[in-house]
């Protein structure tokens, strides 16, 4: 914890990044930490704020959903965060909207896998006893003992051409080559869920997308409060002072429409730092265009992240998460549809309406694609005679079954034919692709936060002796929790408020269903494939 006293009437707060971390922050500072909004400033490179929350685009452009999030009762930090906010809809707070939402729509997948053209209503899981048993082992291995080790390292060949597998790797975008820690990790935090796994059920969703959904109500809250948004600036560096067992930030350098500037840090002031980016260097293709694959080169965060920590153990080492795009990248798409004939289709096809039915994945497409037909409408003003839905690849590199090419270079056009295809639409898919707008979204980074990674990789919230100077997002270290959530990130805001102002208060615990014993009779029957 920093030896200095934050002064509530002169301190001055720094958030550099404009995602859910950042804007948790800046809440969570103001709520518990009683820091006037007008003391806050949060700085972001882009013109929108949100970070990877995000939703743009219109009924006639194509709108672009770079990803959704899915939540679960057990998100703690997030829902108490939102019991503070109020919504959009003016009926409540947040949470209570989201609350209130899904016991009307509850989650129950009849069509979780998709094979040559049929569905599969609760897939069994398809385990061996050796592939429970090694699941057992590593649920109680340590991290420490486990390192970088691979998923892969852990596993038979077997057990990734189980169903398991497959609904575990598309719900959360696992890959084979990820690392086992983060793994372990997902076992042991969703395991009250394993037992309603192969429908989706526990799932939770907010009304529209989480933009509109959080993120908006959000910052409304924050501007009433005075809390100042910087756009359109990156920050390139941080000036550091250091002696034998101390850093502080003594100036924030940044660019503004190309043009150099910076900030004095005081000695009271706080600074805190969104580490690196899962949508940083994102590119959007278009109906007729591919999403370009974008290098590290243009991956300013990343940038910020190695210039700080070379030299600085103690701020991790990003390389480990960002030097291997062939391995963290996959590719995202919109699709809007002028025409309510392929709705109409999914529907018919899955037995779920829109907005029941989560994740639909095509298990034998050469892309391992997978769908999503959230409830319309999913975008505030979104048109009555517009639907919207979302899905992405996990093989991108591999010649889709309809469209022999990789996704990676494949246009909104042949993205959707190749999903069309899978669906079996036959003669209404000419019509359907003339009425739709498609559009690709490459992310090289997006699942780096799950590269093979050991302890020190991923920095603390408070690095050792840093007086001002907090870490916030994916890509610090949560004991327990799981990256990859919204959950995380607002733990990690959470977390670095409490420990830099030097409050009597931690956030919530992280929920540990696995020592309950309802939840382990729930699991291994669910594993064995036996009905509880």
């Amino acid at each position: 914890m920093p030896d200095h006293a934050i002064d509530r009437n002169t301190s001055k707060i720094w958030l550099i990044g404009g995602g859910i971390a950042s804007l948790a922050a800046a809440a969570f500072m103001i709520r518990d930490g009683d820091i006037p909004g007008a003391h806050i400033t949060i700085l972001e490179d882009l013109d929108k704020i949100g970070g990877s929350l995000d939703a743009s685009g219109s009924s006639a452009a194509g709108y672009v959903l770079r990803g959704g999030r899915m939540f679960e009762s057990k998100y703690l930090c997030t829902f108490a965060l939102f019991d503070s906010i109020p919504a959009l809809s003016g009926s409540g707070t947040v949470t209570q909207d989201i609350m209130a939402w899904n016991e009307t729509m509850h989650t129950a997948s009849k069509s979780r896998l998709v094979r040559d053209g049929h569905r599969e209503t609760a897939p069994a899981f398809g385990l061996s006893e050796r592939h429970i048993l090694n699941i057992a082992r590593l649920a109680a291995e340590p991290e420490s003992i486990l390192g970088r080790s691979r998923i892969s390292d852990q596993f038979d060949d077997a057990f990734f051409k189980t169903n398991f597998w497959t609904m575990w790797c598309t719900t959360f975008a696992f890959q084979p080559w990820h690392g086992v820690v983060e793994f372990k990790r997902y076992l042991l935090r969703f395991a009250h869920m394993v037992g309603g796994f192969n429908r989706l059920i526990g799932i939770m969703r907010t009304q529209y997308n989480q933009y509109d959904s959080m993120v908006r109500p959000l910052r409304k809250w924050l501007d009433e409060r005075g809390v100042t948004f910087t756009m359109g600036t990156r920050v390139t560096d941080l000036q550091l002072t250091e002696t034998a067992d101390q850093t502080a930030v003594t100036r924030i350098l940044f660019e503004r429409a190309g043009v150099p500037g910076d900030i004095a840090v005081a000695a009271g002031d706080v600074v805190l730092l969104t580490l690196g980016s899962m949508t940083d260097a994102s590119s959007l293709g278009g109906m007729d265009k591919a999403a370009a694959t974008l290098d590290k080169s243009q991956a300013h965060s990343w940038a910020l992240w190695k210039k700080i920590a070379t030299g600085r153990p103690a701020f991790g080492h990003p390389e480990v998460f960002y030097d291997r795009i062939d391995e963290s990248k996959w590719v995202s798409f919109t699709a809007t549809m002028h025409d309510p004939a392929l709705l109409r289709i999914i529907r018919d096809f899955t037995g779920n309406v829109p907005g029941e039915g989560g994740l639909i994945t095509f298990a034998d497409s050469g892309w391992l694609a997978s769908i999503v037909v959230p409830y319309q409408p999913h975008i505030i003003g979104q048109p009555d005679d517009a639907n919207v839905l979302w899905g992405y690849g996990l093989s991108v590199d591999q010649p889709g079954d309809f469209v022999k090419k990789p996704m990676t270079e494949c246009t909104g056009r042949e993205i959707m034919t190749e999903i069309l295809g899978h669906l079996r639409v036959g003669e209404d898919t000419k019509r359907i692709l003339e009425t739709t707008i498609c559009i690709p979204c490459m992310m090289p980074f997006i699942t780096s936060q799950f590269m093979p990674r050991a302890k020190g990789d991923r920095p603390a919230v408070i690095p050792a002796g840093s007086q001002n100077l907090g870490f916030i997002g994916q890509f610090c270290e949560l004991p327990d929790d799981v990256v990859f959530t919204v959950e995380y990130s607002i733990r990690s805001a959470q977390t670095a408020v409490y420990q830099m102002l030097g409050l009597n208060r931690e956030p919530p615990a992280v929920y540990k269903g696995v020592f309950d014993p309802r939840v382990l009779y729930r699991t291994f029957m669910a594993m064995h494939d036996l009905t509880a």
